[in-house]
């Protein structure tokens, strides 16, 4: 298994992509903890990994409340060897012209903090042991569109702390990629409104013609995980299939 005796730390594991990187992650061997807002949606998936998992309600905004969930953990199991952060950035979409600066700021300001508190709550207890896997969920590639809002600067503003903490942790061991999927539509509610028409505009600019399933997401996640990608950090791993081509 990738990833036999390790400890990860999932947060949003109650949603879709936390939930696939979750299930992969206990699939290859680790003992994974997840924590989110929902304690109806992370008992659920906790209850179907069964021994592999146990359930925390954590604000992953809240610094006090993140700190205190890693301090838990590690004492428990000794430490932490991932942590994989899957809190979505999303919020108003709309031309710049057409929001307010609170609007643009928002999820700007929602994915810097809680990648911030988590990355540096994970590092603490990985940089005793030299070792350690950051994995942030929602990089970015060169692209973009119109109507974005102050989404995708909030993507690119991950990318610059991935830079960053890969820099300043990587002396001790620990790596940070981030992981861009160029969107998974399996990821939507059936019921969300305009959902085939999404999943092709998401599809329609692939290079394969397809996009990334929340299996793929899994799969990728507890690769980069693992020790078999032990050369990778500071680095975007691309699963767009290629919607998003960088150099």
């Amino acid at each position: 298994m990738l990833l036999e005796n390790k400890v990860a730390v999932v947060y949003g594991a109650g949603g879709s992509i936390g939930g696939a990187a979750a299930r992969a992650f206990a699939r290859e061997g680790a003992r994974v903890f997840l924590a989110g807002r929902t304690p109806a949606t992370l008992d659920k998936i906790a209850a179907e990994l069964g021994g592999a998992a146990a359930a925390f309600v954590v604000d992953a905004l809240d610094e006090d409340a993140v700190g205190a969930f890693t301090d838990q953990v590690a004492e428990r199991t000794g430490g932490i060897d991932v942590s994989f952060n899957a809190i979505g950035v999303q919020d108003v979409q709309k031309p710049l012209m057409e929001i307010t600066a609170e609007e643009f700021a928002r999820p700007i300001a929602t994915a810097t903090r809680t990648q911030f508190l988590t990355t540096r709550a994970a590092a603490k207890h990985m940089i005793p042991r030299r070792s350690g896997v950051i994995l942030m969920f929602g990089g970015s590639g060169p692209q973009t569109a119109p109507g974005l809002g102050g989404f995708k600067v909030a993507l690119d503003a991950m990318e610059g702390m991935r830079r960053q903490w890969a820099c300043e942790a990587g002396p001790y061991g620990i790596r940070v990629v981030t992981m861009v999927t160029g969107g998974v539509p399996e990821s939507l509610p059936g019921d969300y409104p305009g959902r085939d028409e999404l999943a092709a505009s998401l599809r329609e600019p692939t290079l394969l013609k397809r996009t990334a399933t929340l299996a793929d997401v899994g799969n990728v996640a507890a690769f980069v995980a693992s020790d078999r990608a032990r050369t990778m950090t500071s680095a975007t791993v691309n699963i767009s299939c290629g919607a998003i081509v960088d150099y």
